[in-house]
């Protein structure tokens, strides 16, 4: 169950990540455009940078949301542990 409630976060932040990513195709360009969709941290942090002139502070609010509760929903279900060394069979 909460499998599906990381995918259903994950999801949102693609979405929020593709609205952030066309705002800045359409205020900087193609190659900041390019560089944002190859790096999503440069989005994210210009998404914050620019967010009270492009009116998009809700979004990112909701980005920013969405990321950390990803991150917790991905700890609590177990989605980061990795077991080290050769698995036994019985």
């Amino acid at each position: 169950m909460l499998g599906i409630l990381g995918l259903v976060l994950w999801l949102g932040c693609v979405i929020c990540f593709i609205i952030v990513l066309i705002k800045l195709f359409q205020n900087e360009g193609a190659l900041k455009g390019i560089l944002g969709l190859i790096c999503g941290l440069y989005a994210f942090i210009w998404g914050w940078m620019n967010a009270t002139r492009l009116n998009i502070k809700n979004i990112m609010m909701i980005w920013t949301l969405l990321i950390i509760l990803s991150i917790v929903v991905n700890i609590a279900s177990g989605g980061f542990h990795y077991s080290l060394g050769t698995p036994t069979t019985p």
